[in-house]
């Protein structure tokens, strides 16, 4: 009997010839906005956030949905609340569950305001209530405000959703940024609460190793949403002053955690099932393939990889590969629900 390999991959995803032209005619449109953009760490961080609320960026100005509503939950900080963006399942039916979200935008840049038509597919096609959490934001409050106020978030939802929204926190959800902060959320609630199962977690093309040392972003360096340039930026406003190895501790970088020691100590001896979601083309590629990778040693990780997606492909609209990737969340959200998909 031939050897096989106890880990397996789909190399068709990685080849070159296997990006469809929409794709690579999207990139390049992309890598020129990008490379055109007004840059963040030149104008200042606030300043680009007014920016992109009244259109003076090339992205879209954001969508605000009637459905949506705002609200606060309570932080550790007594003098402070957590606001969130709201949007529940349509046409009154009972939500099956609670969704929280954490936007990416590199630890600095975006809002739990833009994402209403994110949070509508959750409420629409998986009937949760999907709550988009408004963690706070890099440079003004560094490492740890925000990984705080996800966390509280979650623990506030562990113990009251049944209550304030009919159904059990179920899911969380984030890309980029955010699926770093999706990560350690989840690990902290396996600590703090550890009788409480999610039952799963959605993590878009997330950043889990902020040393920023593996190959894929090393050698990333064009202009594509983000490089190895534009990571060290970003990370450098979160955690101002850490060096590398500060960098690598499991409560930064979620990559580093003893997932194995964290599972067995867990009442189900498990990881929540977990969804990864990355484009070939895209500097964090490795964070995807390694993290799913060690996540699937204690708990079911699906990994899905799509040839010449860049970072951030799930926000554009009409895309085929983007279409596909929310067709594919939207899957294990039912799936994890047991609805018939």
């Amino acid at each position: 009997m031939p050897l096989a390999s106890d880990i397996t991959i789909d190399a068709s995803k990685f080849r070159a010839e296997n990006v469809a032209e929409e794709t690579k005619k999207a990139n390049k449109l992309v890598e020129s906005i990008t490379a055109n953009s007004p840059k963040w760490h030149e104008v200042g961080a606030a300043k680009h956030r007014e920016m992109r609320e009244t259109g003076e960026t090339p992205l879209p100005v954001p969508v605000y949905l009637p459905e949506a509503f705002n609200a606060t939950l309570p932080s550790r900080d007594n003098s402070r609340d957590i606001p969130m963006r709201v949007y529940k399942p349509s046409n009154g039916q009972r939500s099956k569950g609670v969704l929280i979200h954490f936007h990416g935008g590199g630890f600095v840049l975006g809002s739990h305001m833009h994402a209403d038509t994110y949070l509508r597919m959750y409420a629409d096609k998986c009937q949760l209530t999907a709550i988009s959490v408004g963690y706070r934001h890099a440079p003004e409050d560094p490492y740890p405000a925000g990984v705080h106020d996800c966390i509280d978030a979650a623990v506030y939802l562990v113990d009251h959703a049944e209550k304030e929204y009919g159904a059990p926190l179920r899911f969380i959800a984030g890309e980029s940024a955010g699926g770093c902060l999706t990560a350690l959320t989840a690990f902290g609630l396996m600590r703090s609460r550890p009788s409480h199962r999610l039952s799963g977690l959605i993590l878009h093309y997330g950043e889990f190793d902020l040393s920023l040392e593996l190959p894929s972003v090393i050698s990333y360096t064009k202009p594509l949403v983000v490089n190895k340039d534009s990571l060290e930026r970003f990370n450098e406003a979160y955690l101002p002053g850490m060096s590398r190895a500060e960098r690598r501790h499991p409560g930064v970088s979620p990559l580093y955690e003893d997932m194995i020691g964290l599972a067995a100590s867990s009442p189900t001896k498990s990881l929540p099932p977990a969804l990864f979601v990355c484009g070939t083309d895209d500097a964090l590629l490795d964070d995807t393939l390694l993290m799913s990778a060690k996540w699937a040693i204690s708990g079911e990780a699906i990994a899905k990889i799509y040839p010449g997606a860049c970072h951030g492909f799930t926000a554009f609209p009409g895309l085929s590969v983007a279409e596909e990737a929310l067709d594919v969340t939207v899957q294990f959200v039912r799936e994890k629900l047991h609805v018939e998909v």
